[in-house]
């Protein structure tokens, strides 16, 4: 199983906080200004600013500025390594209730 602490670490810290999942749903559609991603949350500018910043460290967006704004969009990369641990542990967690339920099973038969 491949060594993913360094990479992961800041991506599940990321994705830990409902405001920055809203972000990167809002992304999911396209890119967007800092603006956009901004109206109708409730908070003020520089405390959604430290989400974006969050996001942008972990890899999962990335921003640019083109002319007076700054445009964000959706890095899928990241996304990718993350499912791809889920994945295993997932079937990691298969494997076991497997192995359990057929020694269960064996335990009926004895």
């Amino acid at each position: 199983m491949a060594n993913y602490t360094i990479s992961l670490d800041p991506i599940f810290h990321a994705l830990s906080d409902a405001t920055r999942r809203e972000i990167l749903n809002k992304l999911s559609k396209g890119p967007a200004t800092v603006g956009e991603l901004a109206k109708n949350v409730a908070m003020a500018l520089p405390s959604f600013l430290k989400h974006l910043k969050v996001l942008d460290k972990s890899g999962l967006i990335r921003s640019e500025k083109k002319g007076r704004v700054r445009v964000c969009e959706l890095r899928t990369e990241n996304l990718q390594i993350a499912e791809d641990w889920l994945q295993q542990q997932r079937q990691l967690w298969i494997d076991h209730t497997d192995r359990l339920e057929s020694y269960l099973y064996s335990l009926e038969d004895d």
